[in-house]
């Protein structure tokens, strides 16, 4: 007997770091820049902490925190304000767009996976930290490279981003998925684990590929072997901390465990 996913009706996908731009590169230098720019220097593990947030919650997430607000003031006058916030987020907008098309690479095994899921009859649905005028510059280059999800739902089209669960219903209701035991949320962040939690979906959190390693493909494969599989059991980790039901290296990964969901108490754990 074939393997199933009977029983489930969705998957919906994160975009950067879960299915194109492998290592979730562009919002990452971005960040780092645009704070270059007002003359404080960041470190790229401040500039990732957030990652997976609506842009401008990203902001201010770092900017909340206590060494980078410490040298905010420093170097600034004052501890950052709401209109420090909106500065560096109009900063942010164009530059993230002038970058976006450098890393639009669909991540490999995605349009296999993807393929594969709509020949056993499920939805694939898709939300994002960018807003519509950045993924409007993705879209048409992933779908060319061969992810074309049937929805998708960006921070600025909800009253609340990640991890809040806002996108993940809107994503749900326009697939018409339901209930939400129903759906696999795929995520390479934290908040969006959370917000796959909050949603009351499966959640399948995703490593090598994603934010918590943070490199190209060839940056990846320089890494000592031993090296890999530690910093991958390290992200792991943190993963299953938040409530992750599954842990992946990559979205090419994920036919496995949509089938063994499928064998589970369609009950949520």
């Amino acid at each position: 007997m074939k393997p199933s996913t009977a029983g489930l009706r969705a998957v919906i996908f994160d975009w950067a770091g879960t299915t194109i731009d492998f290592g979730s590169r562009a919002p990452a230098a971005v960040f780092l820049e645009i704070f270059r720019r007002s003359g404080v220097s960041i470190t790229t593990s401040e500039a990732r902490g957030p990652m997976g947030r609506a842009k401008r919650d990203h902001i201010a997430a770092i900017l909340g925190l206590p060494r980078v607000a410490a040298v905010w003031k420093s170097v600034r006058g004052q501890s950052p304000t709401d209109a420090d916030i909106d500065r560096l987020y109009a900063d942010f907008l164009p530059l993230q767009k002038e970058t976006l098309a450098q890393h639009a690479d669909v991540i490999p095994g995605v349009p296999e996976v993807v393929a594969e899921c709509r020949r056993r009859g499920l939805a694939i649905g898709s939300t994002t930290g960018y807003t519509r005028e950045l993924i409007a510059v993705i879209e048409p280059l992933a779908r060319h490279n061969g992810f074309d999800p049937d929805v998708v739902i960006c921070a600025d089209e909800v009253s609340q981003g990640r991890p809040a669960p806002w996108m993940l219903f809107r994503a749900a209701e326009k697939l018409g998925a339901y209930p939400p035991a129903s759906i696999v949320a795929v995520d390479d962040t934290a908040v969006g684990i959370e917000a796959g939690r909050n949603a009351g979906a499966w959640t399948v959190a995703v490593t090598k590929s994603g934010n918590s390693l943070g490199l190209s493909v060839a940056e990846t494969a320089e890494l000592d072997p031993s090296d890999l599989q530690q910093r991958l059991n390290s992200a792991a980790t943190d993963f299953m901390r938040l409530g992750a039901d599954y842990v992946i290296d990559s979205v090419a990964d994920l036919l496995p465990v949509l089938e063994d969901i499928a064998l589970r108490d369609p009950a949520r754990p």
